[in-house]
């Protein structure tokens, strides 16, 4: 009885660790764009004036979801 509730219980959890592994952990420019509805220059501008952490991976910008998220979360 206890063993199928135990392994239930396992199930869920492995569910809920994949699902957190798939969590999106930087946005490019143009996904900064598209979510705050400005053109590519000011998005570009904003990532130049380091408003929010970003990193150059190869040819590429990222920029840290947290980092984004905290400095949208704080805008007035």
């Amino acid at each position: 009885m206890f063993e199928h509730r135990i392994e239930e219980l396992n199930e869920k959890n492995a569910e809920a660790m994949m699902d957190r592994s798939d969590e999106k952990r930087t946005y490019t420019v143009d996904e900064i764009q598209d979510i705050l509805s400005i053109s590519r220059p000011t998005a570009y501008n904003l990532v130049k004036k380091n408003v929010f952490h970003s990193v150059r991976v190869g040819g590429h910008i990222r920029i840290s979801k947290k980092s984004f998220d905290d400095w949208l979360d704080h805008q007035m």
